[in-house]
C-alpha cells in the first residue's frame, strides 16, 4: 500500500481537490487516491461552499494529516525539496507565494458565479458583473508573470504550486466561455495541454453525474 493517502471530491466539481492533486503529482509523491462519496458533509461543503478550508483535499503521510492547499503546498515542499513546486530564485518564490495566497483566499464572485465543471460548456455564457472584476484581476497576474518570466508556464518553463493554484480558473473560462486576450487565452491553452490536467479531465469526463443541484443556475 502507498504510504500517502490523497482524499479529495469529485474530479469534475472539486477545484479545491484538483489543485492538492496536482501538487501531490508534481512533488513526485506516491499516493493512494481516495474519493468521498457524493453525500459525506466534506465533499459537499467543498463543492457547495466554494471554500478552500474544508478537510478535502487531504493528505495523510507518515502519521502526519495536511488539509488546506497552501499548507499541502508548504509540506509537499518541505519533504520533496528538489521537486521544485516553488521557483529557486527567492524574488519569484515570494511572487509565486503572493499570487498563490490571493487566489486561495480572494476571487469569491467569480467562484461563486462560475462553479468548476469540466464537463460543460455554456456557450455565450453571460459573466455575472460581480465576477468581471475578479477575471480582470487574474488575467492581469497571469499576463504580468508569462511576461516577466518568459512562460509558458506562470513561472517559466516549469509548472509550480501557482500553476496548480489557477488550473481550476482555466477550465472555468473555458466552461462558462469567458473572452480571453492572447496572452491568457496560450496559458490556458498551456494547462489544458499539461499532462496531469489531461489525466484529470479524463477522469472528471467519466465520473458519474453525482451532484447534478450544481448545474440548476446554468
Amino acid at each position: 500500500m502507498s504510504a500517502a493517502i490523497l482524499t479529495i471530491a469529485s474530479k469534475n466539481y472539486g477545484s479545491w481537490s484538483l489543485r492538492g492533486w496536482l501538487m501531490c503529482r508534481m512533488a513526485g509523491l506516491a499516493f493512494e487516491e481516495r474519493t468521498l462519496p457524493a453525500d459525506d458533509p466534506t465533499a459537499r461543503a467543498e463543492l457547495l461552499l466554494l471554500s478552500p478550508s474544508f478537510l478535502v483535499p487531504r493528505l495523510e503521510h507518515d502519521g502526519i494529516t495536511v488539509w488546506d492547499t497552501l499548507a499541502i503546498a508548504e509540506y509537499l515542499a518541505e519533504i520533496k525539496p528538489k521537486a521544485g513546486l516553488f521557483p529557486a530564485d527567492a524574488k519569484a518564490r515570494a511572487h509565486c507565494r503572493s499570487i498563490s495566497g490571493e487566489m486561495h483566499s480572494g476571487f469569491a464572485n467569480m467562484r461563486s458565479a462560475m462553479p468548476m465543471n469540466i464537463k460543460a460548456r455554456y456557450a455565450g455564457h453571460k459573466v455575472f458583473a460581480g465576477a468581471l472584476g475578479d477575471i480582470q484581476r487574474i488575467t492581469a497576474i497571469w499576463r504580468e508573470c508569462l511576461e516577466m518570466y518568459g512562460g509558458p508556464y506562470l513561472f517559466g518553463d516549469k509548472p509550480t504550486v501557482a500553476d496548480a493554484m489557477y488550473a481550476p480558473v482555466t477550465t472555468r473560462f473555458r466552461t462558462y466561455d469567458v473572452h480571453r486576450d492572447r496572452i491568457s487565452d496560450g496559458y490556458c491553452r498551456t494547462i489544458a495541454a499539461w499532462t496531469l490536467m489531461e489525466e484529470w479531465t479524463a477522469a472528471a469526463k467519466a465520473e458519474p453525474e453525482d451532484f447534478e443541484e450544481l448545474d440548476v443556475e446554468f
